[in-house]
């Protein structure tokens, strides 16, 4: 049985009812056919009732992101391999008003180089065992994920832990190479993963075992990442919200798969993140999140894939280092010249008419925007900036950031 999640053209179920579909965006919300071609496909899968699909909504590896899936069945392909991958919020106490830019995002570039704390004091502390993947904890991984020093640009509605004088980082990260582990071990167990699991079945129950222990784990990790980020800052941080997107949650009525789709109840404050040169937001989700099993957006969602951004911008190093900078003055930290073109700002849609769907929809109450300031993703050490001469110097990028503010 082939996959149809990276070949449309591939049929892999018989003819039958297509699960009820529900769009929770706009006309004027972009999306591509591609992912909703997968969308249909997924409606047709063995013991899927309903699907949500929410305004960030765009084709993945297995299967359209931005979705949150009911079914009978457990289906460990939709959730992927970033099992617990989600959004935390972390509130400083470290004033605004005391902030040095080009300071800031010097101590930041040194994060890979702190260490975590007894590790396996803090995974037995969340009834983990305590060498569970210990030496991954507290790094944040590639592609989308990040960790960034935010500030408030507006404040609509009182929020607990916001304030328009305060600092705040928002952790973007999921289980590492443990949720890549469980991912690869139910391929080689299961050939027919397609189809999915009976979730009593020994290896229906052997995944959801091991998915509850990546959903703590990733947990654990973003509070890991904002205690280090907070540790080079010099202050410390306290949680405002903990959100996942990537996983499976048990109802009455079955097994809601969030695929990309932050897993929210009535009153969740949630973020919703931009991109590293637009604003994130600060959400509420309302009563009607019941009607969208329970899932909203998490993020602006991709508009074009990693490999058509290699054609689209950055072809000189002077165009890489307008990325790293956005009009607040702030700071991106990313020495992977190809990661700084894969997550260019234009590789994303629309933050602001992402939330404005989901308000129009009813989910949610827009609470707050926030504007990046420092935003880190991946440094080397200097040893390693010597071998490769042609990166982007993000000390002098932070110094002229910092005079142009």
């Amino acid at each position: 049985m082939g996959t149809f999640f990276g070949d449309t053209s591939v049929s892999t179920q018989p003819a039958c009812t297509p699960a009820t579909i529900h769009h929770y965006f706009s006309d004027e919300s972009w999306i591509e056919g591609a992912a909703l071609d997968q969308l249909d496909r997924m409606a047709r899968l063995p013991g899927v009732r309903s699907i949500a699909a929410f305004p960030d909504l765009h084709a993945g590896k297995y299967g359209a992101t931005g979705v949150a899936l009911l079914s009978d069945r457990l289906h460990p392909l939709l959730v992927g391999n970033d099992i617990g991958c989600g959004m935390s919020l972390f509130e400083l106490d470290l004033p605004l008003r005391k902030l040095k830019l080009d300071k800031a995002a010097s101590r930041l570039r040194r994060f890979d180089a702190l260490a975590v704390d007894d590790a396996a004091g803090r995974l037995d502390g969340v009834g983990l065992p305590g060498d569970l993947f210990a030496d991954a904890l507290g790094t944040i991984g590639g592609g989308n994920h990040f960790c960034e020093l935010q500030a408030v640009e507006s404040l609509s509605s009182p929020v607990s832990g916001i304030g328009r004088q305060g600092l705040y980082l928002l952790v973007h990260s999921g289980s590492r190479g443990f949720g890549a582990a469980v991912l690869s071990d139910s391929l080689s167990a299961e050939p027919d993963l397609m189809s999915g699991l009976d979730a009593s079945s020994p290896a229906g129950l052997h995944w959801l075992g091991r998915h509850d222990q990546c959903v703590a784990w990733a947990s654990l990790n973003r509070i890991l990442i904002a205690e280090k980020a907070a540790s080079a800052l010099g202050a410390d941080c306290r949680l405002v919200t903990d959100v996942p997107h990537n996983l499976v949650r048990r109802s009455e009525k079955g097994y809601v798969h969030h695929k990309g789709a932050a897993a929210v109840d009535p009153g969740t404050i949630a973020p919703l993140a931009g991109s590293r040169a637009t604003l994130s937001y600060i959400v509420r989700a309302t009563e009607k999140v019941a009607g969208s099993l329970g899932g909203i957006s998490h993020g602006a969602g991709r508009k074009y894939d990693r490999a058509t951004m290699h054609g689209r911008v950055g072809r000189t190093r002077s165009e890489r280092d307008d990325l790293l900078r956005n009009a607040w003055g702030g700071i991106a930290i990313c020495d992977d010249r190809a990661l700084v073109i894969e997550e260019a700002p234009s590789a994303y849609k629309d933050a602001g008419r992402v939330v404005a769907d989901l308000v129009a929809a009813g989910l949610v109450e827009s609470l707050a925007a926030m504007r990046p300031l420092v935003t880190y993703k991946k440094a080397v050490d200097e040893e390693g900036r010597a071998r490769r001469p042609d990166k982007p110097d993000h000390h002098q990028t932070g110094r002229r950031k910092h005079d142009r503010s």
